[in-house]
């Protein structure tokens, strides 16, 4: 099936709802291109790019990193050459980060709210300022 490309990036960015720039972007880091261009040299995209550019939007909504949907793209490029065990194993890699990422966030918050209560504010001087003293000190947070 043959896709006609009749979009201008303008066109395209208004559909997808991303800036121009945004697509350029894209564009540089080999995740989408012009299926085609014009006579007068304008970048010419199809329905099936504008698909794929949703695709990129969705799975970075997502928390997907550029290299990583760079990689889900060429499963879902070539389906045939590739297993839905493999798109499941790269979505299991990406929630254990997340988690990792959260457990971090979690003890920086902690460690933080520690840091908060420890100081009682106050117009003084910050010379014996309790966050600071803690911050210099061995005591982990």
């Amino acid at each position: 099936m043959t896709t006609v490309a009749t979009l201008k990036i303008g066109e395209l960015a208004r559909q997808a709802n991303v800036s121009v720039d945004t697509i350029r972007f894209y564009e540089s880091k080999e995740l989408i291109s012009a299926t085609m261009r014009s006579a007068s040299g304008y970048r010419l995209f199809s329905d099936e790019d504008r698909t794929r550019l949703l695709f990129i939007q969705r799975a970075k909504q997502v928390g997907f990193t550029l290299e990583e949907i760079g990689e889900l793209l060429a499963l879902k490029l070539h389906p045939d050459d590739h297993t839905c065990e493999e798109v499941k194993q790269r979505t299991a890699q990406k929630l254990q980060k997340v988690s990792e990422k959260i457990a971090e966030l979690e003890r920086i918050q902690r460690s933080l709210k520690t840091l908060y209560t420890a100081c009682g504010g106050g117009a003084q001087s910050a010379q014996h300022c309790s966050i600071l003293q803690l911050l210099e000190s061995d005591n982990p947070l």
